[in-house]
């Protein structure tokens, strides 16, 4: 079994992070207050998009992080 460095798993903390923060704005944007707007309509249809987004970065930064510890 490999040992990790925490110093590259600490590089992802802010992909959780973002991802958290686009979790919470996301139920912010489902209040009610928010029903009638277009733009809430747009940004809620976003969220997954961006979500995927984050998670193909972070599976890129793993890739990379993992060639470097077989060098």
């Amino acid at each position: 079994m490999k040992t990790h460095s925490k110093r590259k798993e600490l590089i992802m903390l802010p992909l959780l992070l973002i991802t958290i923060v686009l979790c919470i704005g996301g139920h912010y944007i489902l209040q009610p207050n928010y029903q009638d707007s277009s733009i809430a309509e747009y940004a809620l249809a976003a969220l997954p998009f961006l979500m995927f987004a984050v998670v193909l970065v972070a599976i890129k930064l793993a890739i990379k992080a993992d060639k470097q510890e077989d060098e």
